[in-house]
């Protein structure tokens, strides 16, 4: 590891103050001052942009760590919209990932599937569709799907998002390689050459030629271990960075040799949004514990860029090194430790566990791995679970649970506590993707002394229910 880490607004943490707790060891930022955000943060002169561009050319030991916000910042809005890409920036990315794709008349706009149907209210692919009809149709909320909620927002241009960066921070152009000349023409009319980010995995020595050629062009090379040769095929005329991808830690771009030798010239990029980018350390695993992903993804991979699903969580552990801390007097109790025995802790439908995690075996409850995160799938109505809840004071408590779905409706749950009488029925909100959780706030609230307390969550036989369950949290209301 490094002896200093560069985390957030001029923190450096030495080795000697990494501190250990009985759980984790984390980077914990000695702040200088008060964090800023968005366009608030322009440290050394200049504006935001300017600080990530001179941040990205800093290949040093000392070298700060960026944010790349995956499809900005889709949990605020659409993903590829304007609000998210303004969210992005205002929670703290440096870099914000678009997807680029063309229109039937050749216009650069945001989208990431070739087709328009999962995020909008229409059907059919980009390319078959002119700006005209593509700015008829309305996106859906976060990252959309069949059953998203729609928006007023509308597909923006590249030049759209280009001008909303110029002065807030970096584009990292996903997907547009093959429209390298109309994104080109997109970044000289905007006046925001330095602020595109292409990205390929295309043969060295066209995108030589296409350096030579277009001259300030910022570059980033995709690399895994079917072309890992490509950073000897750079020579001494680099990259900016390196976007490595491995599903194993024994891949040859996965070793610290190869990393070392890309960390002296370039910067190392690592995706943690879902199992496989980085092998196993996501930013879910991250919340957990962030030597699980994040933290070690800094100290053994080199890692100087993180593109996240989770831009404010990740933010926080650069200024704190938390992962995902719990709320002053709150509890927490994580899905999967219910109390034993069927019909006594808790009563599932299937005798077996469906999803794959055994965590516990001979239950039929179905516990499963979400990209890092242990959750309890399968959820169905007719079925409850029982938990141990230990309260750290008197006092009155709201309930939430960490949940996803991308059903509308999702599913619905009641809670008691003490065997007392269950609460009116709770929706769980759709939040895009099975994959993508989002504390919820419930409404339920009780009155609880200090001591162990069981609470029982319940899925109502006659609602639909289709969704995920990662914690169930209590946090004292303050009057």
């Amino acid at each position: 590891m490094n002896p200093r880490i560069r985390i957030r607004a001029g923190a450096v943490v030495s080795a000697a103050a990494l501190v250990l707790s009985s759980t984790v060891v984390s980077v914990v930022a000695a702040q200088t001052g008060t964090q800023q955000t968005g366009t608030q943060r322009a440290v050394g002169g200049g504006t935001p942009a300017d600080r990530a561009y001179r941040d990205l050319l800093d290949h040093g030991p000392d070298a700060r760590i960026l944010t790349a916000a995956h499809r900005a910042q889709w949990r605020s809005a659409p993903e590829n919209s304007v609000p998210a890409i303004l969210a992005a920036f205002e929670d703290g990315a440096e870099i914000v990932e678009l997807d680029v794709r063309l229109t039937a008349d050749g216009v650069p706009v945001l989208m990431h599937d070739t087709t328009v149907d999962r995020t909008t209210d229409g059907t059919g692919r980009v390319d078959s569709l002119t700006l005209a009809q593509v700015q008829q149709l309305r996106l859906k909320k976060g990252l959309g799907g069949a059953q998203a909620e729609l928006t007023d927002e509308r597909v923006p241009t590249l030049a759209q998002a280009m001008r909303l960066a110029e002065d807030r921070g970096l584009v990292n152009l996903d997907k547009g390689w093959p429209f390298r000349e109309e994104i080109w023409d997109v970044l000289v009319e905007t006046g925001t050459v330095r602020n595109g980010l292409y990205k390929s995995d295309a043969p060295v020595d066209q995108v030589q030629e296409f350096r030579s050629t277009h001259r300030g062009a910022v570059y980033l090379h995709m690399i895994t271990d079917a072309n890992l040769a490509a950073v000897e095929e750079f020579g001494d005329d680099q990259p900016v960075a390196y976007e490595v991808n491995f599903d194993a830690a024994t891949d040859a771009v996965a070793r610290r040799p190869f990393l070392d030798r890309v960390a002296a010239r370039s910067r190392v990029w690592s995706n943690t949004m879902w199992n496989g980018l980085s092998e196993r350390m996501t930013d879910e695993a991250s919340l957990i514990d962030p030597l699980r992903g994040w933290e070690t993804l800094v100290r053994s991979y080199n890692t100087t860029i993180f593109q996240t699903d989770d831009v404010v969580k990740l933010e926080r552990w650069l200024g704190t090194g938390t992962g995902d801390p719990l709320p002053r007097g709150a509890v927490r109790v994580q899905a999967e430790d219910f109390l034993p025995g069927e019909g006594v802790g808790y009563h599932d439908l299937d005798a077996a566990n469906r999803s794959n995690l055994q965590m516990r075996p001979g239950e039929g409850v179905d516990i499963q791995d979400v990209d890092g995160a242990v959750s309890l799938g399968w959820m169905r109505g007719g079925e409850w679970l029982t938990y141990d809840v230990e309260v750290p004071r008197d006092g009155t408590y709201e309930l939430s649970v960490r949940a996803s779905s991308p059903y509308s409706p999702a599913g619905a749950y009641t809670v008691s506590f003490d065997d007392g009488a269950p609460s009116a029925p709770v929706e769980v909100w759709n939040t895009t993707s099975h994959a993508k959780q989002e504390l919820q706030r419930s409404g339920v609230t009780q009155r609880l002394t200090k001591g162990t307390h069981t609470l029982r969550l319940a899925l109502p036989e006659d609602a639909y229910q289709n969704w995920n369950l990662d914690f169930v949290q209590l946090d004292p209301v303050r009057r």
